[in-house]
């Protein structure tokens, strides 16, 4: 078991060009080239375990990639069965959204994970996919992987989600690209969009109103991508609360993607005091620019809205709130306790121990802010957890145990954080 030791940093300005790629698009982005019949290209893919694990799930499926460690070049003729079980690692991303693109394919297929992610719940997924004629199956009926998918035909559905989940979402439009007419799926509150702003730049007919986004069946193959990933907002905003809760500090963060679904947790900290310019420089799939940070004294926040937009950036907001004058509420975030780990209990039993007043409710938590005190805490197996309490450290000192974690999101997260202060990895 790796622990991680973070000294005290003083104030710092940090340039921030080496950010982790977007773990959501590079997930994406290798899935999708499986529905074009030209070669894709794709720069800048996060080179992580949970996103090279989709890259070598698509090798099974009959995909042609080549690899030059700069580039990804992928060409297929279409999904072939695999002749192995197809690991997706500790992604919870990979398995839901494999099971739509699998749904409808020829053959049988079998998804599988590291311990953490086969406790994980699937049903989800799983039973949306079932109502539409997909066959799936799994442990306790379909609720814990391994999945057993065999390629069906998917009817047209207009199916409203009990959850805002871009998984979920991404799932059905990926089943419904290959069903016997349109189809249509609506949700309580929207989700974030990569999946539909990518397939509308290949090509696909998709189009969103209010919470409904419709979907055509395809005719023909998508075009291919071109793409360079952004750089990913979840991580980069573990830079962003450095630079918030460290007196005179300041970070600017390049190239990362400024889609108004993504950047939520930026929005709150801005609420809470952070001084925050955002400078958008293109937009093709996605629009990208730099987001500058800066300190400022951070006031307590209510959190109860747009929650699907933030959910992976709250144990990071987490520390934040620590460190805020008055008590911070999240509400209706019960999707944290079927995260990587059961979130609201990770981050409030993990602040306990730091000497953080906070309690956790069923759907989301209280803290009231104070001194961080240095604590030996427990990642439970999840990144953004370490991430998170790694980023506590830069005020008190921490000792974060079991690290390994962060290699499936932000393999370069220790260096990036040892030009801010002292690290040490054993």
């Amino acid at each position: 078991m790796r622990v991680a030791t973070v000294k005290r940093a003083s104030q710092f300005e940090l340039v921030a060009d080496k950010i982790a790629p977007d773990k959501s698009i590079s997930h994406r982005s290798v899935m999708f080239a499986m529905l074009s019949r030209s070669q894709s290209r794709i720069t800048n893919f996060l080179r992580a375990e949970d996103t090279l694990n989709s890259l070598n799930i698509i090798r099974h499926l009959g995909a042609e990639v080549k690899d030059d460690g700069d580039t990804i070049l992928i060409r297929s003729d279409g999904i072939k069965e695999a002749s192995v079980v197809l690991d997706c690692g500790n992604s919870g991303t990979g398995m839901r959204l494999f099971c739509g693109l699998l749904a409808s394919a020829d053959g049988h297929f079998v998804l599988s994970g590291d311990e953490y992610l086969c406790r994980r719940p699937m049903r989800r997924v799983t039973e949306p996919l079932r109502s539409i004629g997909a066959k799936l199956d799994g442990r306790e009926g379909g609720e814990k992987a391994p999945l057993s998918i065999r390629g069906a035909s998917i009817k047209a559905f207009n199916y409203t989600s009990l959850v805002s989940s871009a998984q979920v979402k991404s799932a059905m439009i990926l089943a419904a690209l290959r069903a016997d007419a349109e189809c249509s799926f609506s949700e309580p509150s929207l989700s974030r969009d990569h999946t539909e702003l990518m397939l509308k730049g290949m090509g696909a007919q998709i189009s969103t109103t209010n919470l409904t986004t419709t979907i055509k069946p395809l005719k023909e193959p998508l075009r291919p991508l071109d793409i360079r990933i952004p750089a990913d907002p979840s991580s980069a905003f573990f830079f962003a609360v450095a630079a918030a809760i460290t007196p005179n500090s300041s970070v600017l963060i390049r190239g990362v993607t400024l889609n108004k679904t993504r950047i939520e947790a930026f929005k709150v900290l801005e609420k809470m005091g952070a001084d925050i310019e955002y400078i958008e420089l293109e937009s093709r799939y996605e629009p990208i620019g730099d987001i500058v940070v800066k300190y400022a004294p951070l006031k307590a926040v209510t959190v109860d809205s747009n929650i699907a937009w933030l959910i992976d950036e709250l144990p990071a907001l987490s520390i934040a709130f620590a460190c805020a004058d008055g008590v911070s509420v999240v509400k209706n975030a019960k999707e944290l306790r079927v995260k990587e780990s059961d979130r609201i209990d990770t981050v409030v039993t993990n602040l306990l121990k730091c000497g953080i007043e906070a309690k956790q409710s069923s759907d989301g938590y209280e803290i009231r802010g104070g001194n961080i005190r240095e604590a030996t805490v427990d990642s439970y197996g999840d990144h953004r957890i370490a991430m998170s309490f790694a980023i506590a450290g830069l005020r008190s000192g921490m000792i974060i145990e079991d690290t390994e974690c962060i290699q499936t999101s932000f393999p370069n997260f220790f260096d990036l954080l040892a030009k801010i202060g002292g690290v040490n990895e054993s």
